[in-house]
């Protein structure tokens, strides 16, 4: 007990150094630093050729005419839902490799099964991107594009049948 005393005491008068924040600031400088040179660099190197497209707002993939009340295919969503689900799964490979080498450790005696679980989870995400690959979920063909037309001018014309019902 004396000695978690002494180690309190020990924190309680360990002194402030600024300079121990130093490799910090200078991380931040140094990321500033190129995002400021690449940025300006861009600016004074790159060419400027104006077009009537290049001037054009872009709207996600979708070319922005007409009303603005337009309904979207429901692709877009899905490839929304499919890039935060693959996003998500991918940031848990970072942990699992952070601690893999320290829980494979001879003491803990989980090697192969931390390996096996995570080849698992591999193959699920595997399993996962083949089939929407097979669904058709990347294809984005001018045959993707008028079904995706198609597609809005159904939901266009049941709105319109909805709001013609409701009038009347």
């Amino acid at each position: 007990m004396g000695d978690l005393g002494e180690d309190i005491l020990r924190l309680r008068i360990m002194p402030f150094e600024l300079s121990q924040y130093l490799p910090i600031l200078l991380m931040f400088v140094v990321a500033a630093g190129f995002a400021v040179t690449f940025i300006g660099l861009s600016q004074f190197v790159g060419q400027r050729k104006r077009t009537r497209t290049k001037l054009m707002p872009y709207e996600c993939g979708k070319d922005p005419v007409g009303s603005a009340r337009e309904r979207f295919s429901v692709k877009f969503y899905l490839i929304a839902m499919i890039f935060i689900l693959f996003d998500i799964e991918v940031i848990f490979l970072v942990p699992w490799a952070v601690v893999f080498r320290t829980l494979s450790l001879p003491q803990y005696g989980m090697r192969n099964l931390i390996f096996f679980e995570m080849l698992l989870f591999i193959a699920l995400l595997a399993a996962g991107l083949i089939y929407v690959i097979k669904k058709g979920a990347f294809d984005w063909s001018m045959s993707a594009r008028r079904e995706a037309q198609a597609e809005a001018r159904l939901l266009e014309e049941s709105e319109a049948r909805r709001v013609k019902k409701q009038a009347a």
